[in-house]
């Protein structure tokens, strides 16, 4: 694989921590490429997360099913890393769906490469450390805002912070992700 390709995958590994020339030529070696077309899935229900995923173009949306209803939880586009957290760190089945809303590019690799890379590269357990603590603290916001706050502060929190979900994610979507029904959706945006 041309390294070239994955340069914001780079950049963005580097801007957490030097790597070292070694795992820059494991990576490169290492990471696969995978194209996720429109309404395909990454992972389905009862499948285990094989694979840690950086998303280089494209948005993906985590979800699960609660009866006849899907629920939102995430949305995860260019520059983000994608897994299903409980199926891919403990190897079980999954209870979430990852799907694609847009075409896709990612990058991979799986669960045991990811093992070998923290095992046989320090450093990398540094950027794998950073990268937890920034998606972990973003669950964490986001709980809270759906424990703490109204709808409207939800949609305005969501307008601030990632105006771009709003513009690329069907409404439908961002309602469930809000926790809140479509009609309500309607009515906060027109406030």
């Amino acid at each position: 694989m041309n390294p070239t390709t994955m340069e914001a995958l780079f950049t963005l590994l580097t801007s957490i921590h030097p790597l070292s020339e070694g795992l820059v030529n494991h990576l490169a070696k290492t990471l696969r490429t995978k194209s996720i077309s429109k309404k395909q899935y990454l992972l389905k229900a009862g499948h285990i997360s094989r694979q840690i995923c950086f998303i280089e173009k494209g948005l993906l949306r985590c979800f699960y099913e609660q009866g006849e209803a899907e629920v939102s939880s995430w949305f995860m586009k260019e520059g983000d890393v994608i897994i299903s957290v409980e199926s891919f760190f403990k190897q079980v089945p999954s209870y979430e769906i990852i799907q694609a809303l847009e075409d896709c590019t990612v990058y991979y690799i799986s669960y045991e490469q990811l093992m070998y890379a923290y095992m046989n590269f320090v450093e990398f357990n540094f950027v794998g450390r950073i990268l937890t603590e920034k998606y972990y603290t973003l669950c964490e916001q986001r709980l809270y805002s759906l424990r703490m706050h109204k709808a409207v502060e939800r949609y305005n929190d969501l307008l601030q912070n990632d105006p771009e979900i709003i513009q690329r994610v069907p409404s439908k979507y961002v309602a469930s992700y809000l926790g809140i029904s479509l009609e309500t959706l309607s009515r906060v945006k027109s406030k």
